[in-house]
């Protein structure tokens, strides 16, 4: 490599390392976080399920949030309901197809969401239109809806309960902050759900 050209690698990893330290100071963050994990608890204690969106990175990132729960994030233990809006192709190139790709998620929260299930809404822009469809059809049906994006999305809180901006304006560094939260987040579900059942 010429010793003038930019090692875009090595800078990536230093923006990601800023970000992720940022995100560690971050108050309002932490508390969502939070925040987040003791709902998503309390649904998966009632009963209720965790339905995930999003869309390219982040279609990927619901499904991986949604197989941590599923199966497991570290420990063995019970199955817990999540599913990730993100993975019926059938159903995704049908409700495209027939209703226009901006209810594809939204189409599926009104035939498979419940009141008390959590919506967790992946938005890096906070402006898909596919996104806030979704999260205006969760609040009609009473599901907890939950948002995830980056410092530009913030008008995505009209449509959520609870909101975590990632303390970037940059896709890829929002979406590695969203992922590592919620690896957190699947943690505290996974210990304390797995407390709640020993103590049975």
């Amino acid at each position: 490599m010429n010793r003038d050209s930019k090692d875009l690698i090595g800078a990536h990893l230093s923006q990601s390392l800023a970000a992720l330290e940022r995100a560690t100071q971050d108050a309002a963050l932490l508390a969502a976080a939070r925040k987040t994990a003791e709902i998503i608890i309390a649904a998966l204690r009632a009963g209720n399920k965790l339905l995930i969106i999003g869309n390219g990175g982040s279609a990927a990132d619901a499904q991986h949030i949604a197989a941590e729960i599923v199966g497991r994030y570290k420990q063995d233990r019970p199955a817990y309901a999540a599913i990730a809006l993100t993975t019926d192709t059938s159903a995704l190139t049908s409700i495209a197809n027939d209703y226009g790709f901006e209810q594809m998620f939204a189409r599926q929260v009104d035939g498979l969401g419940q009141r008390g299930d959590v919506l967790l809404a992946l938005s890096t822009s906070g402006r898909s239109p596919n996104i806030l469809a979704a999260l205006r059809v969760a609040r009609e049906r009473g599901l907890i809806t939950v948002g995830f994006t980056g410092t530009k999305g913030k008008t995505l809180g009209a449509l959520c309960d609870h909101l975590l901006v990632a303390p970037s304006d940059d896709t890829p560094v929002i979406q590695q902050i969203h992922l590592a939260v919620a690896h957190g987040i699947c943690d505290e579900i996974e210990q304390t759900l797995m407390r709640g059942a020993a103590k049975k």
